[in-house]
């Protein structure tokens, strides 16, 4: 029987989690607190620990890194923010021993998986949730309504100046200027691209007509950057550019308020908290595997659905105690209540509610040494 008890009030993200204070958690070395130290008798664990992947993720994995050495002097974390399709597919290589990634890994990668990581296979933890930015550049503008429909036409090239009507219609009360639009996305693999474009195909079939991958479609020609922080970049140096990126990157730009049912609802992390609400686990996975299935199309009112659940892929089985001592102790903290705050003070991401996070803490404690 799985593990997982998600449903609609399970999945919700608490955003009161700020102000929890941590709890304890055990390490695989002996009972430690939330940050893996040992308490009085234990031994702290040890040696370096290797992930690669999504670069949403980066300013959180930072604060873990610190969180977690300050806590384990003897230990080191080292993160590649490459981007999420490169994080997937260093971990299958064996080139990582966990993989931060903004999708969970689909049917193929997981059966590949069980090849490195025993019968069970990997196993995604949720341990990041942000909402998704529109961002843009357009001098004087700070807000934007705009409805899925409208998104995909300008991401499209379908829409290409600022006051076009379709942007005009829904925003009467703000001077466009004539200037052309300047789309911008990811040029690596992209989890961010597959949440965003996951989005776009739900909210708006009948114009985003295609599947949502972490690839951009090679058929709309567009400014392009590496990273999280390269088409944010690109983006704040062109006038009339247009971007999606983690909320917690997007800085000074302006930003657009999506419209889901009869309203237009600005990301927030209380926003992304309620479209997450409706998520439900995916079938066909381990006991303890936590990938979710989100409602890109909810109509809930106050819901952000452009958002995404960012995940450590890490394995059900490793060779060596070292490893499994060292990856349940590191997740363990990042899934914490200790690890969560700092992630969203430095992220400001939704800090995961307590029944996800109960059930995550049982995913990490599920790691052992291959027999």
């Amino acid at each position: 029987m799985k593990v997982l008890r998600f449903g609609r009030a399970a999945a919700v993200l608490s955003v009161a989690a700020l102000a929890l204070t941590a709890c304890g958690s055990d390490n695989a070395t002996g009972e430690a607190d939330a940050g893996g130290a040992a308490s009085e008798g234990a031994t702290a664990v040890s040696g370096t620990l290797t992930g690669a992947g999504s670069s949403a993720q980066n300013a959180a994995m930072t604060a873990w890194q610190d969180g977690f050495s300050s806590a384990n002097s003897g230990a080191t974390v080292q993160y590649s923010p490459d981007g999420s399709g490169a994080g997937r597919e260093a971990f299958l290589a064996q080139g990582a021993q966990f993989a931060g990634s903004d999708a969970f890994l689909d049917d193929e990668e997981y059966e590949a998986s069980k090849e490195i990581c025993g019968p069970d296979g990997a196993i995604n933890i949720p341990v990041y949730v942000s909402p998704i930015a529109i961002a843009f550049n357009l001098d004087g503008v700070e807000t934007l309504n705009l409805d899925a429909a409208t998104i995909a036409s300008i991401f499209r090239g379908e829409v290409t100046t600022w006051d076009a009507e379709a942007i005009a219609s829904q925003n009467p009360d703000v001077e466009l200027p004539s200037t052309p639009i300047t789309v911008v996305h990811r040029s690596d693999d992209s989890g961010t691209t597959e949440n965003f474009t996951e989005y776009l195909a739900a909210a708006a079939p009948d114009v985003w007509t295609d599947e949502a991958d972490g690839a951009w479609p090679a058929a709309y020609v567009a400014e392009n950057a590496q990273g999280t922080n390269g088409v944010v970049s690109t983006t704040t140096s062109t006038d009339g550019a247009i971007t999606y990126a983690d909320a917690s990157a997007v800085g000074d730009l302006g930003q657009v308020a999506v419209k889901v049912g009869e309203e237009y609802v600005p990301f927030s992390p209380e926003a992304a908290a309620l479209a997450v609400e409706a998520a439900t686990p995916v079938e066909g996975r381990s006991d303890v595997d936590m990938s979710l299935e989100l409602e890109r199309d909810t109509t809930e009112s106050g819901a952000y659905p452009v958002v995404l659940v960012s995940y450590h892929i890490v394995c059900s089985t490793y060779e060596d105690q070292e490893t499994v001592d060292l990856v349940k102790a590191f997740e363990s903290y990042v899934v914490s209540a200790e690890g969560q705050e700092t992630a969203a003070g430095s992220a400001g991401n939704a800090p995961l509610s307590d029944t996800i996070r109960t059930d995550a803490e049982a995913a990490v404690e599920s790691i052992t040494v291959a027999s």
